[in-house]
């Protein structure tokens, strides 16, 4: 029988599955018990009285989660005699470790009475006993928990002391205290969220609050006042993934390289309004409207010093000189000639004068003179024509002014460039001239 009361107490300590937040002996504050328990009752160093097996009856009442009174009989017949009794009385308490979890371990102390009703020349007992020991309870529902112990019971006469270890059923009774385990200011009985943190701020049913929704509850929210739904780290905060100093959320170019200033919206400062930004702008101070090129600089198409918004003539020649509107220096000059002639007339004479002040005033320049014509004739002959007459020209600058020959250069454009219409006799006077340019060396 004493090993069958063993392996009762050791199926007692096994744990069951299954949870629920009242499982536990917190949860029985201000309740009362009743624990029947059966198990073994051994006499130390004595063969007197040889009981079979041990009946006992506790009630209690639970003052806290770990604190608990009782009191308890105990009755066991002698397994030779069943008309030898042996009975306890005590008054004590139990103390619980771990009172908020399912399976609950305790100490207990108590006063009482021993008692042995002696039979066949067995003689009487009767002495105040103290008894102590240690237990564990394990809750398979609201009102009802496993328990086990062990408790050594010292008799205070002077008798051998006992051994008593039992297994049995706690019944707990009543409605019991009103409970707030998690301190959260709402009742067990109506916290839809009983593991909530200690001073954590919660709603009316006891879970913690978010007030700005975002993910993090206040108190862990280090930045409690971010806009709804901007995205935020662990402790609550905007993300600025970037770092560049601009929320994710109001962040309009979140990819913002490192150590690149940016304005309002998390995009890059473009302080000249070019479309390049600073961080990337060799030319941060270009003029408002001015065409740029991928590094911010102001486009010059025609590569003549003058950047196109200021560029008045955007289609000069490659290498021609040009003026601070970007047009070309040079000189219009209506050489007339015979039909069908090069050869200079004499009334041309101050034209051409005027043609070598114009050279004299760029000396390290090369001059370049252009023959043109109307539009009478074949277009090929006039081809001809007009490199024919600028070559006459330049001879008599050569020879008349004394101008250097590797500082001329000719060039006849035919029909191709008319200044006026050739549909009238001062439209083709006016085509057939020359033209003296100023070219870089």
């Amino acid at each position: 029988m004493k090993r069958l009361a063993v392996l009762v107490l050791l199926m007692c300590s096994i744990p069951l599955v299954g949870f629920a937040s009242d499982l536990n002996q917190a949860a029985q504050e201000g309740r009362f018990f009743v624990n029947p328990m059966i198990g073994g009752f051994d006499k130390e160093s004595t063969d007197d009285y040889n009981p079979e097996i041990n009946y006992s009856l506790g009630l209690g009442y639970n003052y806290s989660a770990n604190l608990s009174s009782y009191f308890a009989g105990s009755y066991s017949p002698d397994r030779r005699d069943q008309d030898t009794d042996l009975t306890t009385a005590s008054i004590g308490a139990l103390y619980h470790f771990m009172p908020e979890e399912r399976l609950v371990p305790y100490v207990t102390a108590a006063l009482g009475y021993l008692g042995i009703d002696g039979k066949d020349g067995l003689k009487d007992e009767n002495e105040a006993q103290f008894n102590y020991g240690v237990g564990l309870k394990y809750f398979i529902g609201k009102d009802i928990a496993l328990n086990t112990e062990v408790r050594h019971m010292l008799d205070t006469g002077g008798e051998p002391n006992s051994l008593l270890y039992q297994a049995g059923l706690v019944f707990f009774l009543g409605e019991g205290a009103k409970r707030d385990s998690d301190n959260d200011g709402v009742l067990d009985e109506n916290d839809a969220c009983p593991g909530t943190p200690a001073s954590a701020p919660v709603d009316s049913k006891g879970c913690a609050l978010d007030s700005d929704n975002d993910g993090v509850f206040d108190y862990r929210d280090k930045c409690p006042d971010t806009p709804a739904g901007a995205p935020v780290d662990k402790k609550g905060c905007a993300l600025d993934s970037d770092n560049d100093g601009v929320f994710d959320y109001k962040d309009k170019c979140p990819d913002t390289p490192k150590g690149v200033a940016v304005n309002s919206v998390g995009c890059g400062l473009d302080s000249d309004n070019d479309g390049v930004i600073d961080a990337d702008d060799a030319c941060p101070d270009t003029p408002a409207g001015a065409p740029v090129d991928s590094k911010g600089c102001s486009l010059d198409s025609d590569n003549d010093g003058v950047i196109d918004f200021k560029d008045r003539c955007p289609n000069t020649p490659a290498g021609a000189q040009v003026d601070e509107n970007g047009c070309q220096l040079k000189i219009h000059l209506v050489v007339e000639f015979d039909t069908n002639s090069a050869a200079i007339l004499e009334r041309n004479h101050d034209k051409l004068a005027k043609a070598v002040q114009f050279i004299n005033e760029y000396p390290g320049q090369k001059i370049m003179i252009a023959g043109h014509t109307d539009s009478v004739g074949n277009a090929e002959y006039n081809q001809q024509l007009s490199q024919e007459r600028a070559d006459a020209v330049k001879a008599y600058l050569v020879k008349e002014a004394g101008l250097s020959d590797r500082k001329l250069v000719t060039k006849g454009f035919g029909e191709e460039k008319p200044l006026a219409s050739n549909d009238t006799d001062a439209g083709r006077q006016q085509n057939r001239r020359v033209e003296l340019s100023v070219f870089m060396q």
